[in-house]
């Protein structure tokens, strides 16, 4: 593209003080109104310049215009998905940001769609129930937003710490929440009984249930936590929310996400156990059981469920 300095007028010069203006760079109303390309313009775009790492100067070259582009762009705008050259802007930033604070990592944000924020997308519409395909779509926009409650004004870099609870806390989850456990297979079965064991020794009134089916859970359920050691078939959208117990740190995080996005009835959630080729044991399983009901009662700490 031509460079575009101080003296220019038109179209153009409009079009770059009005991306200056939208992202909080002040040009004078004077010079917006005449489409011209003056001091105020010039300061603006030297401040642009700086603030995003270009080299120094006043003037709008292709590095310059291509940056401004990429910084207007906000959540939605765009289709997003991994290609190469691999899309970059604000809107990347953005989604990124949101799915670190859901305990979908991205990796560091840096406002490119590279293949960590593919996989963070994918286990996102995973968790969801949706067509786990990596394509951020308007629905998986859609899906971040009724989450706002929980992203919004979190640090994407965290720390988001969900770790062990207090006997109280804990306790007023099991004793109010509602929840139903059930479970797909054998070994997933022998998880959730111990699930229920340890929930009922850990307070009197617990009100966790233990179902063998979801059709049987009891009118008073509110969430159904489907347990499993067999993966998702890929790319089939389940209309249930399915999460990995693996990142322990994020899991609370990624739970409430899956719960609060569901539109069934009771909510769901369906749980991937990683159990390997190598011999489950019964020490496993107290593991799992431990390391779930711990988070589950994180995830449910002050959760409105409508």
């Amino acid at each position: 593209m031509e460079t575009i300095r101080v003296g220019n007028v038109g179209a153009a010069v409009e079009d770059i003080q009005d991306r200056l203006s939208s992202i909080g760079y002040q040009v004078d109303e004077a010079e917006r109104s005449e489409g011209s390309y003056g001091r105020s313009t010039a300061t603006a775009v030297a401040r642009f310049r700086l603030d995003h790492g270009l080299s120094l100067g006043e003037e709008v070259d292709a590095a310059t215009w291509s940056a401004l582009v990429d910084e207007c762009y906000q959540l939605g705008d765009r289709t997003l998905y991994l290609r190469l050259p691999n899309f970059h802007g604000n809107d990347v930033r953005q989604l990124q940001e949101r799915l670190n604070v859901l305990g979908f990592s991205c990796g560091p944000v840096d406002g490119s769609y590279g293949v960590h924020t593919e996989a963070a997308v994918k286990l996102f519409q995973e968790s969801i129930g949706a067509l786990a395909d990596g394509m951020a779509f308007p629905d998986t926009f859609d899906a971040i937003e009724r989450l706002r409650h929980v992203w919004a004004g979190k640090p994407a870099d965290g720390p988001h710490p969900q770790g062990s609870m207090g006997f109280a806390r804990a306790a007023s989850v099991l004793e109010d929440a509602g929840i139903a456990i059930t479970a797909e297979d054998p070994i997933s079965r022998n998880v959730a009984g111990r699930i229920w064991n340890l929930a009922h020794a850990t307070v009197e009134d617990c009100a966790l249930n233990l179902v063998g089916s979801p059709e049987t859970a009891d009118e008073g359920t509110r969430v159904l936590i489907i347990l499993s050691t067999e993966p998702l078939p890929e790319n089939v959208a389940t209309g249930v929310g399915n999460i990995m117990l693996d990142d322990i740190e994020t899991l609370p995080r990624r739970m409430r996400s899956a719960i609060q996005s569901s539109d069934t009835t009771p909510r769901a959630v369906r749980i991937e156990l990683p159990v390997g080729a190598a011999a489950f044991t019964v020490s496993d399983a107290q593991t799992f059981a431990v390391l779930l009901l711990d988070a589950i009662c994180s995830a449910f700490d002050r959760l409105e469920i409508a």
